[in-house]
């Protein structure tokens, strides 16, 4: 088997793979490193299975949803955008469909078929692939000429760096990428979860573990400061809260070392406060001689009502009748502005992306390409840019994994 390539990829993610194949559809011949069994492990579990891979919008939407660095993709996007993304997929034959936020899924809601459909393009490309971990990278002169790993040395002319950050690393995720790039002269910036549970003060979410709720909002204070609003569904856990809605609200808490993070909790948002009390009549009305403890079943979970009783600071064993108008305004209250105050989010190995890794200003934005070490490029979570939830972090995975490829493709094959 050869032992030296044009383009060398580490790393068969979603970032891995993109490379790979923008590389050798430029007539590189390539080689991609992935010491996983699968291709796509990480890509193959993303939107609970069903594989969120874009976001159908514009350009200028993409970066306002990508609060760390994201004028860092301007160049990469304007080389592709999310509506390439989608061409490029349907070319692939997966047909696609756009859902709630601008979401876009394969037809089918199978992450499978997206990874299935990039593996047969690296295998009509001729791409060769290798079960094997890169553990370090060649260096001469002050240039990248491969990688060696368990007593192997790959040689090429270009190396793109695409392993991931630190996050879910039963995938592969073990932030070998930060360790080759600082072999490189790269600095690091500290990784740290993103997209992650959220662990909360107290013991009340420890109370109502296992309880799911739909169709709630959330709004994220920092300090007194109102940052982010959302309607979705959440779930509280033994440690606080997780869920879809708490995962994006914990893309927006950033400071968690020198700020304060507060959720409010809106358990009838479909409800004004005037809704509300007229809901809460019917039911006092309804259950007139009954406990205030058991006067609650119709409107709210059963593990949520001991929590809401004692917020509300009416006695649980007060009769329903007796209840004051001002009684019923703090219970108003209390299902309308339910607050957890965050202790911090749950460790970084929890998070679906990681914030943090390769320094961008030591990356050319409009190649991926070092700008300390020639001939290395640094593709998806391995660079330190982060999106909210919603396809964003794919698109740019793909766009990143493109530019370095075909850019890292131009120079091999212009030596």
């Amino acid at each position: 088997m050869r032992n030296d390539w044009d383009v060398l990829v580490i790393g068969g993610g979603a970032a891995g793979m993109m490379a790979a194949i923008a590389a050798a559809e430029q007539g590189a011949a390539v080689c991609l490193l992935e010491p996983n069994s699968r291709l796509g492990k990480k890509l193959n579990i993303t939107g609970k299975g069903r594989c969120n891979l874009t976001n159908n919008c514009s350009q200028q939407e993409l970066m306002a949803n990508i609060p760390c660095n994201g004028k860092f993709l301007y160049s990469t996007f304007s080389q592709l955008d999310s509506r390439d993304t989608m061409s490029f997929f349907e070319g692939l034959g997966v047909p696609l469909k756009t859902e709630r936020g601008n979401r876009v899924y394969p037809a089918s809601d199978r992450s499978f078929d997206v990874s299935a459909a990039l593996e047969r393009r690296l295998k009509a490309l001729d791409v060769t692939l290798l079960r094997q971990r890169a553990e370090s990278l060649v260096l001469e002169d002050g240039a990248v000429r491969g990688a060696a790993g368990g007593g192997e040395v790959w040689r090429a002319k270009a190396v793109i760096v695409a392993t991931g950050g630190v996050s879910y690393p039963l995938t592969g995720s073990t932030g070998d990428g930060y360790r080759l790039a600082e072999a490189a002269g790269h600095t690091i910036i500290p990784p740290r979860g993103s997209l992650i549970p959220l662990e909360a003060e107290g013991e009340d979410c420890q109370r109502m573990q296992g309880l799911s709720l739909r169709n709630v909002s959330i709004t994220v204070w920092e300090e007194g400061k109102k940052i982010y609003t959302d309607f979705g569904e959440m779930l509280f856990t033994h440690f606080g809260v997780s869920g879809p809605l708490v995962l994006s609200a914990s893309a927006h808490m950033r400071h968690f070392e020198k700020k304060k993070y507060r959720l409010e909790i809106d358990l009838k948002p479909a409800l004004d406060e005037g809704a509300l009390d007229r809901r809460l009549l019917s039911d006092f009305a309804k259950y007139a001689n009954s406990d205030f403890g058991n006067a609650l079943g119709d409107l709210l979970p059963r593990k949520l009502i001991p929590v809401a009783v004692e917020r509300s600071g009416i006695p649980a064993h007060e009769k329903v009748h007796d209840i004051t108008k001002e009684q019923r305004r703090t219970l108003l209250t209390a299902l309308k502005h339910f607050s957890v105050d965050i202790r911090g989010p749950r460790p970084v190995e929890e998070a679906i992306i990681t914030s943090g890794g390769v320094k961008v200003g030591e990356v050319n934005p409009s190649t991926m390409e070092s700008r300390l070490t020639a001939g290395l490029y640094f593709a998806g979570e391995v660079l330190d840019v982060d999106a909210y939830t919603g396809g964003f972090n794919l698109q740019i995975a793909w766009s990143t994994g493109y530019v370095a490829g075909q850019h890292a493709a131009f120079a091999a094959m212009s030596e």
